[in-house]
């Protein structure tokens, strides 16, 4: 037996002296160099006890033994779980406890507070520091730059990755070996990526979107990755013209539109920008392109699943869209109360089945039968609309759907029309508890730089476009909408702020 996801994305790479690696302020790596070093810190990981199955979970900073103990862990048959590094103890304390990790692997500067969990699991307790120092790198330092892989199956675990958890409990997603090697692979086909692609990474890697798909197709066609601690907006303009692909949230794009630097000119060499994550405006997906001459491809997955549909490399990338389902990937939409097929053209359920669904929650057998159907599909949460011919136009959560006087409400059909506006940068529609209707609609919107918004303009373009229903009964003007740390918005943390009022 092979170890499944090692096997098809990295094998032959430990002999290439190409760059993988480009960081800043620090030396690039071949690939040769990385995976020495993977390797040493697999030797280091079995000689610390760890066995195929065994989960390793790491809240650590971004960097090149970060991404070398991922590996590592595949190469052992561990089951890799990263952790936001904005995470407090009590949240870590959360994972660890329904892990229950052979190894926590923590920054030298968390783990005298991080010890007693670690000891309530009966884990060991090592250290991994921004720069690559701590107990993990003490404990692979000496050892062979060879590792004969541990045999996995393809169904067997390699990676649990909690959901956001924005109600209840957060959920650990099982990744299989074969989830992640499918998707790295028919991503890696769908956007053409090559041994010639320079990849710009300026995301977290505790995330699907920086690790298996950023990482994971760069490893699987012998890229190299200019690798960003985050986003630096100067830093990324100067690395474009030496780049070919960047793969980013629309917080990264907006941020790059903010700036006279971007240029056609300055994007001349690149060949692709990827965005996902979060939705991606079409007034964004225009700016850019006017600017650039680049459309940018939008793309959507989630934990559960890896990426489901995307945007064609050639072909019409569609604004307002997430493109079509990948190879192998089915998509339908249906009734959220009967689970019937809606008919074309109508708002359903986002249902996905695939070689890249995940294997369920992490002891949660309920809530997996829950959202698992009979025959094989995964219902992801999400609305939708089918175009005629098969694009994929994401208008909501199913827990963000308005009912309003017994009616739906799809907020993102609000924002669309808020955000055409003129002087909206963006917004976020939301419903709030309402004694006479149940909900009522209500709209946070943030000006653009320099400009100023009128309750009574936006109101007015709303009764333009949408039935008297749909209309926000307030209208909060914010500076900024609140994100997490993969830029999509909080609607629950709206939703509690202006409740009240």
């Amino acid at each position: 037996m092979t170890n499944h996801l090692f096997d098809t994305l990295f094998a032959g790479r430990a002999e290439s002296d190409t760059p993988f690696l480009i960081c800043e302020g620090c030396e690039t790596l071949s690939y040769r160099d990385f995976f020495g070093m993977a390797a040493q810190m697999a030797h280091g990981l079995v000689a610390l006890g760890v066995e195929p199955g065994d989960r390793l979970v790491v809240q650590a900073a971004k960097s090149a033994e970060l991404v070398a103990l991922y590996v590592a862990s595949v190469a052992a048959g561990a089951v890799f779980l990263p952790l936001n590094t904005a995470y407090k103890d009590d949240e870590v304390g959360y994972f660890v406890e329904d892990a229950e990790p052979r190894l926590l692997v923590v920054d030298d500067s968390a783990a005298a507070r991080l010890r007693p969990i670690a000891e309530g699991v009966a884990a060991r307790l090592l250290t991994l520091n921004a720069d690559g120092s701590g107990t993990l790198a003490r404990a692979a330092e000496d050892k062979r730059e060879v590792f004969q892989p541990v045999p996995r199956a393809p169904d067997d675990l390699a990676a649990l990755l909690y959901t956001s958890g924005t109600t209840g409990r957060s959920k650990g997603a099982m990744l299989t070996h074969e989830n992640l090697a499918s998707n790295a692979l028919a991503l890696t086909d769908l956007w053409a990526i090559t041994d010639r692609d320079v990849l710009i990474h300026a995301l977290p890697i505790f995330h699907t979107h920086g690790l298996f798909v950023a990482l994971g197709t760069a490893m699987a066609a012998g890229a190299a990755v200019r690798f960003f601690e985050s986003f630096d907006l100067d830093a990324i303009l100067d690395a474009l013209p030496d780049a070919t692909l960047m793969m980013g949230v629309p917080t990264f794009y907006t941020r790059l539109l903010g700036s006279p630097r971007l240029t056609r000119e300055r994007c001349a060499d690149m060949r692709l920008f990827i965005s996902g994550s979060a939705p991606l405006l079409a007034e964004t997906h225009r700016a850019f392109a006017e600017r650039t001459g680049h459309a940018i491809l939008e793309r959507y997955g989630m934990t559960e699943t890896g990426m489901n549909t995307s945007n064609p490399y050639d072909g019409t990338r569609r604004a307002g869209t997430v493109g079509r389902p990948l190879p192998g990937v089915d998509i339908r939409l249906t009734d959220p109360e009967t689970g019937a097929e809606v008919a074309p053209g109508g708002v359903g359920m986002v249902e996905v089945r695939g070689p890249n669904v995940f294997n369920g929650y992490w002891r949660m057998p309920d809530k997996t039968a829950e959202e698992m159907r009979a025959d094989g599909f995964f219902v992801t949460g999400d609305l939708g609309r089918l175009s005629d011919d098969g694009y994929l136009s994401i208008v909501g959560r199913a827990k963000d759907l308005i009912i309003t006087g017994g009616l739906n409400v799809y907020p993102k059909e609000v924002e669309d029309v808020l955000n055409a506006a003129p002087g909206v940068a963006e917004s976020a529609v939301f419903g709030v508890p309402d004694a006479d209707f149940g909900e009522a609609v209500v709209a946070a919107v943030v000006p653009a730089p320099g400009s100023e918004v009128d309750a009574g303009a936006l109101a007015a373009a709303v009764g333009e476009k949408l039935a008297r229903f749909k209309h926000p009964r307030r209208y909060e003007i914010v500076d900024a909408l609140p994100r997490n740390a993969m830029g999509k918005v909080q609607k629950a943390v709206l939703r509690e702020r202006f409740s009240s009022r």
